[in-house]
């Protein structure tokens, strides 16, 4: 048991590093200029993925650039959400201002660090953000696996509540102004695309 488990976290290793599409380069200039568009629904339609509840709190829809990527097959969450985004806007979507800020994503945290700001530390706080993905069927998920870091992409859908039975509950961010734990958005996504 022990010889299968170390063979499937070696594959998973190799797939992680060596067979996940290399990131693309776009040079410097704001790639994806907009703001997200958001709008409150007023009478959300609840509806069920697996064993979760999920309550629409808001269309979503977003123009961005991949800044970094993370999947995930452990925890709860991961039953609901396998890949987190971490997608920047405006100025954040330009690799001349890029090339400054170190960015990492790990446990579901998006992090990024500057030792000289390329631009002030709060654009960069509210022109980027982690986006825990819910692909809404297989063919979103596969759409989105295949993006990779650098690409500029297009995602709608809704940000949204998930409700567990048992009382577990995990929400969305509403404001792309907020940072720190529970900034995140939880997005179910009905359409992704590239747009390179």
């Amino acid at each position: 048991m022990r010889r299968l488990l170390i063979l499937v976290l070696a594959g998973l290793l190799i797939w992680q590093f060596l067979l996940r599409q290399e990131g693309i380069e776009l040079g410097p200039g704001v790639r994806a200029a907009q703001i997200p568009v958001q709008q409150d629904i007023e009478s959300p339609e609840v509806f069920r993925v697996d064993t979760y509840r999920i309550t629409p709190l808001a269309e979503f829809r977003i123009r961005a650039k991949v800044l970094s990527r993370e999947t995930y097959s452990m925890g709860r969450e991961s039953d609901l959400s396998p890949i987190d985004l971490a997608l920047g806007w405006g100025r954040m979507s330009d690799e001349q201002v890029l090339q400054s800020i170190a960015i990492s994503q790990s446990g579901r945290w998006y992090r990024w660090r500057a030792r000289d700001f390329p631009i002030p530390r709060r654009e960069i706080e509210t022109h980027s953000a982690n986006m825990h993905i819910i692909p809404a069927d297989e063919t979103i998920a596969d759409v989105i696996d295949e993006f990779p870091e650098g690409d500029i992409v297009e995602l709608d859908g809704f940000l949204v509540r998930a409700d567990a039975d048992d009382g577990w509950r995990w929400v969305s961010s509403l404001t792309r102004d907020d940072t720190g734990a529970r900034a995140c958005e939880l997005f179910y996504v009905r359409r992704a695309r590239s747009v390179l």
